[in-house]
């Protein structure tokens, strides 16, 4: 080693990149590298979100849609083969409330719980819940339980 190999160890000196609008001397000053005129070359320039140059934005070009209900009762489904896998897990046995629903984290404590007709149910269930559809209650009943709207 000697004066004509020494170097900065590995990662010690960065690049501090140009120093923009620090005087004519220094080759970026004067516009310091942001043209003459216009949006950009201001201080305090955002563009705003969505901005296409002046040019209509998308969120303006398409067209509002159809109305948004606030009526509305949002539920949570719960489909059949659901029901029965818990049942061939062991995980519940002849009765389903919105309890056990909630604890085995089907449905939410605030939802609503509509219990939806796909797969099939061999096992006698009594199931309560907020709704049922047509085809779900008849294969309950089919199989020998009960449906119970809350």
């Amino acid at each position: 080693m000697d004066l004509s190999n020494l170097k900065p160890a590995e990662g010690s000196v960065k690049n501090q990149g140009k120093r923009v609008g620090r005087g004519q001397g220094s080759g970026k000053g004067g516009t310091a590298t942001r043209g003459h005129k216009g949006a950009k070359s201001r201080s305090g320039y955002s563009k705003k979100i969505g901005f296409e140059g002046g040019q209509m934005p998308l969120q303006r070009r398409v067209p509002k849609f159809g109305f948004t209900n606030i009526n509305r009762k949002e539920y949570q489904g719960v489909n059949l083969d659901t029901l029965q896998q818990l049942v061939d897990d062991n995980k519940i046995e002849d009765t389903i409330d919105f309890e056990t629903l909630v604890s085995l984290r089907l449905a939410g404590k605030n939802d609503l719980v509509k219990i939806l007709g796909r797969g099939e149910l061999k096992s006698k269930l009594k199931v309560s819940a907020h709704k049922f559809t047509a085809s779900a209650k008849a294969a309950i009943e089919a199989a020998g339980g009960e449906a119970v709207t809350l």
